[in-house]
């Protein structure tokens, strides 16, 4: 079974909290997850951040919501209790609570920013739309802006000459800590460009290590034969690292070569190529910031 959403865990929440007593939110997870039958995989399955679980995420904020309807009430951080109101509202029966239902108390209106005139109220309601939590939300408009600039990046890429394209490979090593500065990169390459190697970095500040580059500007799939022609110039070198980046792609005879053969070769494609330019502030300008904050608790406390 997929993840519920978060709306679709508001009323197992509140069935939870039927009995009276105060429960923690990690005991609610733990119903659940049984109730939904999730599987350990998708009990830890992150959102896109990498910074809290999904499942976690869902349950905290289905109980943000029946507690700012008034359905459960919190004398402390992470713990919850059915209000009486809460109580009422399960002796109705519901087939399910969502945002919808919740928006007839005042007050959630209010902390959803949705109250409304009389008029506006007497109006159809619009069809229910939000199935993530917050966070989810901005985090998923956030991987679409994303995409969409990756996209534009790559295709930028796929315009530029081959010459701008190997410098591209080296700038990006070097954003991303290897090779020391761009002018030592730059004396780097210029040794290069024979038999199938585009240039060389060092992957230290020191020297101790170098990596052979191959930059291909490519529109389709590099297959095997690229592959094993640049693994045969590491050879030729002595070389034990290499990255082979293109606009393109890898098939997967490519992918699965390099992943059983000494040297080691790393296979980056235009895809994640366009990820790490973003990621490293290459070729791309910052244009708006915003912040994420939450409470902190030890302000509140009295000594």
């Amino acid at each position: 079974m997929a993840i519920p959403d978060f709306q679709t865990l508001m009323l197992p929440i509140l069935k939870f909290a039927s009995d009276g007593k105060e429960h923690a939110l990690r005991e609610a997870r733990e119903e659940l997850g049984k109730e939904f039958a999730l599987t350990d995989e998708e009990e830890v399955q992150l959102l896109p951040s990498g910074r809290q679980a999904v499942f976690t995420n869902r349950v905290a904020w289905a109980k943000v919501y029946l507690q700012r309807a008034g359905l459960l009430n919190s004398a402390r951080r992470g713990y919850f209790q059915i209000s009486d109101r809460g109580r009422q509202i399960l002796g109705e029966n519901p087939s399910r609570i969502n945002i919808r239902f919740l928006e007839r108390f005042p007050e959630f209106s209010i902390f959803r920013g949705t109250a409304k005139s009389e008029k506006e109220q007497e109006a159809p309601g619009k069809p229910e739309g939000e199935h993530g939590t917050p966070e989810e939300a901005l985090e998923a408009a956030y991987e679409r802006l994303r995409n969409e600039l990756a996209v534009e990046l790559l295709e930028h890429l796929k315009a530029s000459s081959p010459q701008f394209f190997e410098r591209l490979v080296v700038d990006l090593l070097v954003a991303m800590g290897y090779g020391g500065s761009r002018k030592e990169a730059g004396k780097a390459i210029g040794k290069a460009g024979d038999e199938g190697i585009d240039g060389i970095i060092n992957e230290d500040r020191l020297g101790l290590e170098v990596i052979y580059l191959q930059a291909k500007k490519w529109e389709g799939t590099v297959g095997r034969p690229d592959i094993q022609k640049f693994v045969g110039a590491l050879h030729g070198k002595r070389a034990r690292k290499g990255v082979f980046m293109t606009t393109g792609t890898f098939s997967q005879e490519a992918t699965d070569y390099v992943s059983r053969i000494d040297p080691k070769v790393v296979l980056i494609d235009g895809r994640q190529l366009a990820q790490h330019m973003i990621d490293f502030n290459l070729g791309v300008t910052l244009t708006s910031r915003y912040e994420a904050k939450k409470i902190e608790s030890d302000f509140f406390l009295e000594e």
